[in-house]
């Protein structure tokens, strides 16, 4: 018998947007019934994979929030939105105090004082940083604090296929519509592989990134992109697809890793140094920022290096940096090199772009909600319109706190207006049959990766545009062939969703007529008069 789970809020993802929302909902609302879902372990998010830090004005006697706030938008080229911004950070340096105060660590100075690193966009230093791995400190800090909340239940192993909505009762709804709402989900449960319903008041949507839609990629195996499209299936409004950005510095390895391993830019912060494969510096020919450029003009140049000289990537110079402080703030970074026979102290470590932030995604309003009623959404999964054309440095995990916390007050404000609805059918997988063969869902993944990495990467063009909307209409065609007539797995889910957010992000990159941001389209260089961001 199919299983039905009734809840108060369910929550999908459990990182730092997921769980600073259960942890507020649960202190102010103790009777709640609040559940995570997370489609591996409790430790496993994107969140986790963060290096660099968390970025927030901690040292008033030289930052200021209008120095963050002015540093924000010129990252984003034009298309932040202010009030979003502002609001951000200023209230981002209460949510760090409050994530401290939970026990999270970050580095010191002899004297105490928090070391404060320094990224590219900032004009001071303000990442609050813990050695090279921020994000698993701070998922770690989380996980231990929502112990204390015993109306917070957490599943692993969970993977939500689609939230449920008004479709499912027979009525048709299209993205005009403005009264769609969200009455939970249906989830695969990975252990037992069956298909369950989890019926909730509200939803509240922190599935992170997409970046396994390229080949070359720094986040995790489970980025892929499943909440931006449960939301766009649902008929809920998007934002700003396009904008996908690259880190400039990815280890380089002769084998393709997946995940590629990411150099942080706390390390340029430190003092590393971009040059050639020949030994020369070259960014002082693309910014006086130089090596500490925004990523969307340190990523160009860096492509348009390689693609000068032939080469597979470009040298990151550590080799005049104080070696005692380099050990203490990157020991894995400097373990990650030598395990490949490269000591940064004696050879500069070789390193290329990859994917590694989706700028767009839900759109959401200033307190989190998306078009669609009941449904809430934080994190890398939305578009808020902090990011625009191109996130700032460590501004993520700032996001996903900030709006954990305005999800949480939202939907106090609205949780006991909302009844479970109990007519919801229950997933109904008649006349589907096991899959034959698993070689055309890892083949076609393949494909998408490549075609995405050709078609649509750092520099673009209509001619490459138009070819990968081509292949990709082909691949979603023959994609869900599978998805209606073979039991559902978590690989064809995931492709099935790669495919949808590959389409976004290529038919956003179509339509957008410029070159601002993360966007640069050679048949339009320049930036136009375009204010609107795009919609979906």
């Amino acid at each position: 018998m199919t299983m039905v789970h009734k809840t108060d809020v369910l929550i999908i993802g459990a990182g730092v947007a997921g769980l600073s929302t259960a942890i507020k909902l649960a202190e102010e609302r103790p009777e709640l019934d609040i559940t995570v879902l997370t489609k591996t372990d409790k430790s496993t998010s994107n969140t986790s994979w963060a290096q660099g830090g968390i970025a927030t004005v901690w040292d008033f006697d030289t930052d200021n929030f209008e120095k963050h706030i002015a540093d924000t938008l010129d990252a984003g080229d034009g298309l932040c939105d202010p009030e979003v911004v502002k609001l951000v950070i200023e209230e981002g340096y209460l949510r760090v105090q409050e994530l401290i105060e939970w026990g999270a660590r970050f580095d010191k100075e002899d004297n105490g004082d928090y070391n404060l690193g320094r990224e590219g966009g900032h004009s001071e230093n303000r990442i609050l940083h813990y050695k090279d791995i921020t994000g698993w400190e701070i998922q770690k800090t989380l996980n231990k604090k929502i112990k204390q909340y015993p109306n917070i239940k957490i599943h692993e192993h969970y993977f939500a296929i689609n939230i449920i909505t008004q479709h499912h009762l027979g009525q048709i709804k299209t993205r005009l519509h403005n009264d769609i709402e969200c009455y939970g989900a249906y989830v695969l449960n990975l252990e037992n592989k069956e298909i369950e319903s989890i019926l909730s008041k509200v939803t509240v949507m922190c599935t992170g990134g997409a970046g396994q839609i390229y080949a070359s990629t720094t986040n995790p195996t489970i980025a892929t992109g499943d909440g931006i499209a449960m939301v766009y299936r649902a008929k809920g409004r998007l934002q700003n697809m396009e904008f996908v950005q690259f880190h400039p510095t990815s280890l380089y390895t002769t084998e393709r890793e997946n995940p590629s391993f990411l150099i942080s830019e706390a390390v340029r912060g430190f003092g590393a140094e971009l040059k050639t494969k020949s030994g020369e510096p070259f960014m002082q020919k693309y910014d006086d920022r130089l090596s500490l450029a925004p990523r969307d003009i340190v990523a160009r140049a860096i492509d348009n290096e390689m693609k000068i000289s032939g080469a597979e990537y470009v040298h990151l110079d550590c080799t005049h940096l104080d070696h005692k402080g380099f050990l203490e703030h990157f020991p894995n970074i400097y373990a990650k090199c030598k395990s490949i026979g490269r000591d940064p102290f004696e050879k500069s470590i070789p390193v290329v772009p990859a994917c590694h932030y989706i700028c767009g995604g839900i759109q959401i309003n200033t307190w989190g909600q998306s078009s669609i009623g009941r449904l809430w959404a934080a994190g890398e999964c939305t578009a808020s319109g902090l990011h625009g054309a191109n996130r700032l440095a460590s501004n993520s995990l700032l996001e996903g706190l900030v709006y954990g916390y305005r999800c949480a007050t939202s939907i106090l404000q609205k949780i006991d207006s909302y009844d479970i609805k109990t007519n919801i059918p229950v997933w109904d997988a008649t006349g589907t049959t096991e899959p034959n063969e698993m070689v055309l869902i890892t083949q076609s993944w393949k494909e998408l990766k490549d075609l995405m990495s050709y078609y649509v990467g750092i520099v673009r063009t209509n001619i490459r545009l138009k070819r990968a909307l081509d292949r990709l209409h082909l691949l979603f065609e023959e994609t869900e062939e599978l998805y209606s007539s073979t039991i559902l797995s978590p690989q064809l889910c995931e492709l099935r969703n790669l495919i949808t957010i590959a389409y976004l992000v290529s038919r956003g990159a179509q339509s957008r007529r410029e070159s601002r941001g993360l966007h640069y389209n050679t048949d339009y260089p320049n930036k136009y008069d375009y204010h609107e961001n795009s919609l979906l």
